[in-house]
Formats: C-alpha cells, sequence, structure tokens
C-alpha cells in the first residue's frame, strides 16, 4: 500500500473512529486548528471529547489536493472533506501532519477550513 492509501485510510478512521482509535492513532500531543478553536491537546484530552460525542460523522467523500513527504518520518496531506452529521451537510479544506513512530503514522497536526456546503 502507498503512503498516500495508508494516510487516507487513517483519515478515514479519523472521521468516523470511537475514542480508543483516537489513542492508538495520535501522537502525545497535536495541534489542531479548526474555526473556532486552536491549540495544542493531548492524545487523551482529543480523544476525550470523541468519546463523548455521540453522533459521529457519515457519508464521508475525500478529495486528495496534496501530500509532502519532507522527511522519511514526516507527511503532510490535504483533501477536500465531505460528510454528514445530524442531518446537516459539512464541507471543509482539511490538513493533516502525520509523524511516524516505531514505524506507525501518528497525527500530529490537524487544520480544518470549513467551505460553504
Amino acid at each position: 500500500m502507498s503512503l498516500q492509501n495508508d494516510l487516507l485510510a487513517l483519515e478515514r478512521k479519523f472521521w468516523s473512529g470511537d475514542a480508543g482509535f483516537y489513542r492508538q492513532n495520535l501522537d502525545d500531543e497535536c495541534l489542531t486548528v479548526f474555526t473556532k478553536m486552536a491549540g495544542v491537546q493531548s492524545r487523551d484530552e482529543i480523544a476525550g471529547m470523541v468519546a463523548g460525542d455521540s453522533q459521529r460523522w457519515q457519508d464521508l467523500t475525500i478529495a486528495e489536493k496534496g501530500l509532502v513527504e519532507p522527511t522519511k518520518d514526516v507527511a503532510i496531506l490535504s483533501y477536500e472533506a465531505s460528510a454528514r452529521r445530524g442531518g446537516e451537510r459539512y464541507r471543509a479544506l482539511v490538513s493533516s501532519g502525520y509523524v511516524r513512530r516505531n514505524g506507525a503514522w501518528k497525527l500530529a497536526f490537524h487544520q480544518q477550513t470549513p467551505l460553504d456546503s
């Protein structure tokens, strides 16, 4: 499987996965940037937010925009996402930064810029 496919598979699971998935696939700390929230949070803080979210995203589509691998252990992926939650449609440009730790890719940065639906 290619790096692009590996990271896109992780991204799909981040949209729909549970707190356990987040704890397994986040780096120790992750910088997140959303419209009304930005900052560095721990793996457990982020997983705790997912645990309280009873409605996960559905009908996710991803259109890749780009992938760079500045080093063999760092990769940055950008894509356009479209999904639905609670009957509401959501579209965003998304960027995620990964670092390879002990052979596994861990999410260390995630940013979303909402688009008009």
